[in-house]
């Protein structure tokens, strides 16, 4: 008859509290890791389709004032946000008669947005690097402590059959594939939305020249 033991539950029950704490490491690692791609997923798609949508208004309405209210409707667009800030700052200046001086406050504020908007689509996307590069060597320590462990048992019994061996190494092989499982989902996440954020951070730095000369035009 089966050992019970060899169950996964049954394994997790006769673990080290080494091994449980890197099971603990890794399990919170991976919630945390599937809660930001939850998230960025959703905040990079509307992102993405509504800056899409805003550019194709822009360039058909040449009004600025039509421009600003249709982009308040794109509250999650980063092209949006940029123009919003070009035109806030656009209606701030007193002397609009001055036109280098005026384009050049534009710019800046164009600019400004532009970089608070590159480390908002940036923020969290690091930690799913982190999870990629450290979880599988975490996993594998674990592995290494349970077979230490295992090792250290057929010293004190003196038997080196299968069936006192196998259950120490099946438990510290559970810490590699957790390692793996919680690695593997956030590098290809990671590598997913780095590409996605370069289309965006490319879009912002082709369009704010555009957005820029639509407030202010130099003879």
């Amino acid at each position: 008859m089966p050992d019970s033991r060899l169950g996964f539950f049954g394994l997790l029950s006769d673990t080290g509290v080494v091994v449980l704490m890197v099971l603990s490491v890794l399990l919170s690692f991976s919630i945390i890791s599937w809660a930001i791609i939850a998230f960025k997923f959703g905040y990079l798609r509307k992102s993405l389709r509504e800056s899409k949508v805003f550019l194709d208004y822009f360039f058909e309405v040449c009004n600025v004032d039509k421009v600003f209210t249709e982009s308040e409707n794109f509250r999650y667009g980063s092209l949006p946000r940029v123009f919003r800030s070009g035109y806030i700052e656009y209606r701030a200046i007193a002397d609009k008669g001055d036109i280098r001086q005026a384009r050049a406050r534009i710019a800046r504020a164009v600019k400004r947005e532009v970089n608070a908007e590159n480390k908002r689509l940036s923020t969290l996307v690091p930690f799913l690097a982190t999870v990629g590069n450290t979880a599988p060597f975490i996993g594998l320590f674990g592995t290494v402590w349970g077979i230490m462990n295992s090792f250290h048992t057929i010293g004190l019994t003196q038997s080196a059959s299968l069936a006192a061996v196998a259950p120490g190494i099946s438990e510290a092989l559970i810490a590699t594939a957790a390692g793996l499982a919680a690695a593997i989902p956030a590098v290809i996440a990671y590598n997913s939305f780095t590409q996605k954020i370069s289309v965006i951070e490319r879009d912002l730095e082709e369009f704010s020249p555009e957005f820029v000369a639509a407030f202010i035009n130099e003879p």
